[in-house]
């Protein structure tokens, strides 16, 4: 696919929602930085502290790596570029006093605080939100962990994948146990992370709007397992108010039938046949007329009593076609349907090009790589996009310089031993 410029994401002379704001990003992988590079999108100033000499674990989880030019791989891990849009990297030794020192100085010119720290871990450096709330009553701080803040599990370590586990999405999620290749299956992304970070930011945004409102400052705190509980939403509301467990239905539904994957002569489609009518039509577009007037097939409820029926002869009637002729024929007969697409197929689709979802941005060592765009879009404060910050520490300086307004001379003694 061609990836669209910059300017088609948003122009750089629009005002910017958050372009007020300064966030102190210390966290680090996905959760925190994924809510930091929302907010960055929006406009606000991040700052992102990473570890001298290394910086982001995820600055070297690749391959995959941006390419250059000519075609090699650059230092740019693919995973960092995804999480840290338009942020600025200095490099800070927070377990030294002066590094410390430092970032508690930062704070005072800061709005927001992200970590995702250890629980009482940064305690012992005096950058708990106890200590900066002294130095900035008004600080909104956000902490993000596995557990939580408080209860049993609080000094646990949690993980994307555990959540998942323990959570309930794998319990849900998966093939149905009795037909082969069934067991629970993790999300293809890391999704509890990323929810995480979504409602991380939407938390941010609250805690800015009651600061502006009454000077408050507050302490956020986000876990990942709490997340996943919320998300689990019809779900977890059907087992509230039922007692019963729901159980994995793999690409079918529990209560709809046909409203699954099937597959074609050369891939696969969905077929959502909501209601009878549609159900109906897609029978009949596929030459098996039949199948509408058959008693045992004639409402939905008949349909699920007798789903290891129906189904083996819609597999076959399915089979029969190419997946284009069949989203043709259902799409023509009003059946609500469509591909399964590996992730080469989505950016090539003509409605994500369309809406310019894949877009080009300068970068100093690969020329230009390519990214996903923020989805938000408003239109007199759009999200803009600029690459993560590719050398680690590279606004170092600036920050010393411009928000804290250091001298040289003070900045060649902090780089000198080693602080920055």
């Amino acid at each position: 696919m061609t990836p669209s410029s910059p300017s088609a994401s948003a122009s750089t002379s629009l005002p910017k929602a958050l372009g007020h704001i300064r966030v102190l990003d210390l966290s680090r992988v996905l959760a925190g930085p994924w809510c930091a590079q929302n907010l960055a999108d929006l406009g606000a100033d991040v700052i992102k502290i990473e570890r001298p000499g290394s910086g982001d674990d995820t600055r070297a989880w690749g391959p995959p790596y941006a390419k250059d030019a000519d075609g090699r791989d650059t230092q740019e891990a693919a995973y960092y570029l995804t999480a840290n849009r338009g942020k600025r990297s200095m490099t800070v030794d927070i377990a030294s006093s002066e590094g410390q020192a430092l970032l508690r100085e930062l704070v005072l010119s800061c709005d927001v605080v992200l970590e995702n720290f250890k629980v009482g871990h940064l305690a012992r450096y005096g950058l708990d939100y106890a200590s900066l709330k002294a130095l900035k009553p008004d600080l909104v701080y956000c902490s993000i962990t596995g557990f939580g803040q408080d209860g049993p599990y609080a000094h646990r370590a949690g993980y994307d994948f555990l959540i998942q586990g323990m959570g309930g999405l794998m319990s849900v999620t998966g093939e149905r146990d009795d037909v082969p290749g069934g067991g629970p299956q993790k999300a293809g992304v890391a999704l509890t992370d990323l929810m995480t970070g979504m409602y991380a930011t939407v938390a941010v945004l609250a805690a800015l709007t009651h600061r502006d409102r009454t000077g408050e400052g507050q302490q956020i705190d986000m876990a990942l397992l709490d997340t996943q509980v919320a998300m689990l939403a019809n779900v977890g509301s059907n087992y509230l108010n039922s007692g019963k467990a729901p159980k994995r239905w793999g690409n079918a539904h529990a209560n709809i039938v046909p409203y699954q994957t099937f597959a074609c002569l050369d891939g696969h489609i969905i077929v959502a046949a909501g209601n009878d009518g549609q159900y109906q039509k897609f029978v009949e577009a596929g030459g098996r007329p039949e199948l509408a007037f058959d008693a045992r097939f004639a409402t939905n409820p008949l349909r699920v009593q007798h789903r290891d029926v129906l189904v083996p002869l819609l597999a076959e009637m399915v089979g029969e076609k190419t997946r284009a002729a069949w989203i043709a024929l259902l799409e023509e007969h009003g059946v609500p349907c469509g591909p399964i697409n590996d992730v080469g197929e989505v950016f090539a689709n003509e409605q994500v090009q369309a809406r310019a979802m894949a877009i080009a941005l300068p970068h100093p060592s690969a020329g230009e790589v390519t990214l996903v765009r923020n989805p938000i879009r408003m239109s007199a404060t759009p999200a803009t996009s600029s690459v993560a910050p590719p050398t680690l520490g590279q606004h170092t300086l600036d920050v010393l310089r411009d928000v804290l307004g250091k001298s040289d001379a003070e900045i060649a003694a902090l780089q000198n031993r080693g602080v920055v």
